[in-house]
């Protein structure tokens, strides 16, 4: 006898475990319900159709009602919200656009109801010049607006609240439409899943590009301006802004209210508790996507990740059980990716605030290494970071860059997928032509690093332990060239050059640790085995000035005037005569050929000691 198969919801979740559900049984009856006018749309690319680099609205719709009938023989009703479930009956009320409210029963149930953008209890907030972003029609909305603008070719400016990814998407897309805008972030950094040391190159990035942020404030309330077609928002700080429109992009919640009273059980922020089979604790009812509890693969426990990759997985794992086949979801790492005007930003695993707070024990490196050979045109850095255990298992890892990143963070992700280790990092033989990476990967070198680590070759310093070093008992090194010292330096630092610093050990106390630090962090390394080798005590810092430059940036009135590494030119620990190569961005500087001196890292040719 067939299985009567009802889906509340579509997109990612539903639309998945539909389709999987036709390929593993054809007698099965397979209805949807969707509340929406779109069965499956890529909700993902809304803000790139606002910004006009997807062009044709037709491209977000993936499948519609007919599509899913003629190829897979389900029927799909849209406008069509199911208000609530009888688990006893096996039933579900549904209140339909062309149908009026009518009871439809099933065999087995799957909930995909997704999430829904959290909307504030704030005075002026229903106004109707606040959007949020969540479907084709709250799009469509944004995107009428921002044409009319366009065409009226008038200096109307936004406001984003929120500087999470959608709200980071959305400010940039508005940007690429000539609306100027302020991006408002009641957290002092935006992208919550980026560590407050690496997420300051999305911060210039976005400034760089005009976008205006208010970081550590909130909003208190919104109000219409009588007479004029704006509306103002008052901050927390009692700063006002005053714009067309306001996009709403703090956060979501999931869309469960419709559940409550059915006796499924919820987790602590609404979610419904499911367990590896996707299965809640009614029988024949399963949960996908947004609005579900997960395994956190990491760490153990329990998470939510309100992302369209594990939701299709879910999608699946719930059809092969309802079929009969034993299928698991292993749980969610939280890998991410964003794309910020040129820059790319990528994260996996752990970020370091999540670490303190499991009360986890922890190192951390990081590696400036070039997205391809130097000596390659056009070769970039990247700004990579991996946290590991003392075991070296690999616990997360973020990275920014404009080329390769995403690749670095993919191959890093599968590591932490098959519970690798840095050892693994290290030895992984990666892909390699100069104008794709390195003889030795940006991902290999985050290893070399870690390596030496734990093995007490590298005894390394953050950005972070710089205020609260004791001056008596320690000392900062810089031994980089003279001109790099004299353009900037840590406050307080001495200067001996590296290649000095053998000739000059007479000048060093015995008694005192030194702190070490060049650009990148190869000169350090081998300034500290120098010293090491010669009785003194050092430390390095990781990351080298480059991450020091790179922590300290604040967003202000003053951001452009800060000294902030760019991540456009040649990475590499170089410093003598530079000249302009060809296949670089207009003003780009990198070493001039055959004189890069990044001990390997960038250059191909296997120069440099093993921890580069």
């Amino acid at each position: 006898m067939s299985k009567k198969v009802v889906i509340v919801g579509g997109v990612a979740g539903g639309a998945s475990a539909a389709a999987r559900l036709r390929r593993l049984d054809e007698q099965a009856e397979i209805i949807i319900f969707e509340r929406d006018g779109y069965i499956s749309f890529a909700n993902c690319g809304l803000p790139y159709y606002i910004g006009e680099t997807i062009v044709e609205r037709s491209n977000l719709i993936l499948q519609t009602p007919q599509m899913m009938l003629d190829r897979f023989n389900i029927d799909a009703r849209l406008h069509s919200e199911v208000v609530s479930i009888d688990s006893a009956k096996k039933s579900v009320t549904v209140k339909s656009a062309d149908r009026g409210v009518y009871e439809e029963s099933y065999d087995v149930l799957v909930l995909s109801p997704g999430a829904k953008p959290f909307v504030p209890p704030i005075a002026g907030v229903g106004s109707d010049k606040i959007f949020t972003v969540r479907n084709i029609p709250d799009a469509d909305r944004i995107k009428a607006v921002v044409d009319n603008i366009a065409r009226k070719k008038e200096r109307t400016a936004a406001v984003v609240i929120g500087g999470g990814f959608i709200g980071v998407e959305m400010a940039e897309n508005l940007i690429e439409r000539g609306i100027p805008v302020t991006l408002v972030e009641a957290a002092p950094h935006i992208l919550p899943p980026f560590d407050d040391d690496m997420v300051t190159l999305a911060e210039k990035e976005l400034s760089d590009h005009g976008v205006r942020m208010i970081l550590g404030d909130g909003v208190r309330e919104f109000a219409e301006i009588p007479g004029g077609d704006e509306i103002e928002v008052t901050l927390l700080s009692g700063t006002r802004l005053k714009a067309g429109m306001v996009i709403l992009a703090i956060g979501v919640k999931p869309d469960v209210d419709f559940l409550k009273g059915s006796g499924l059980q919820f987790g602590p922020r609404g979610h419904i508790i499911v367990n590896d089979r996707m299965q809640t604790n009614l029988d024949s009812v399963y949960a996908v996507g947004d609005a579900i509890q997960v395994v956190d693969f990491v760490n153990g426990g329990e998470t939510t990740i309100p992302l369209a990759g594990p939701a299709n997985k879910q999608g699946r794992v719930a059809a092969d059980n309802i079929c009969g086949i034993d299928s698991r979801f292993r749980g969610s790492q939280g890998t991410s990716i964003i794309k910020i005007f040129g820059l790319t930003g990528a994260m996996t695993g752990n970020n370091e605030r999540n670490l303190r707070r499991l009360g986890m024990a922890y190192r951390v490196v990081h590696v400036h290494p070039n997205s391809h050979a130097s000596y390659y045109p056009g070769a970039t850095p990247i700004a990579l970071k991996v946290l590991f255990a003392e075991t070296g298992k690999v616990l997360g890892a973020q990275a920014f860059g404009y080329d390769g990143v995403d690749k670095r963070i993919d191959v890093i992700a599968t590591v932490i997928r098959m519970g690798g280790t840095v050892d693994d990092l290290k030895e992984l033989e990666l892909a390699y032509a100069p104008p794709y990476s390195s003889a030795k990967d940006p991902v290999n070198m985050a290893g070399f690093l870690a390596e030496n680590v734990l093995a007490g070759r590298a005894d390394l310093f953050t950005s972070s332990d710089i205020d609260g070093m004791d001056r008596e008992k320690a000392v900062l090194l810089d031994v980089r060239s003279e001109l790099e010292y004299e353009n900037g330096h840590i406050p307080g630092a001495i200067h001996i050059p590296v290649d000095a610093l053998r000739d000059r050990l007479g000048e060093l106390d015995p008694s005192k640790e030194y702190w070490l630090y060049c650009r990148v962090g190869f000169r350090g390394y081998l300034a500290e085995r120098i010293l090491k080798q010669r009785g003194f005590k050092a430390r390095n810092l990781s990351g080298g000035y480059m991450s020091y430059e790179i922590a300290r940036y604040q967003v202000g009135e003053t951001a452009s005037s800060q000294q902030m590494p760019a991540l456009d030119g040649c990475g590499c620990d170089y410093t003598k005569e530079k000249v302009a190569a060809p296949g670089l961005k207009s003003g780009q500087q990198m070493p001039a050929r055959g004189g890069c001196d990044c001990g390997g890292s960038g250059n191909g040719n296997g120069k440099g000691d093993d921890a580069c």
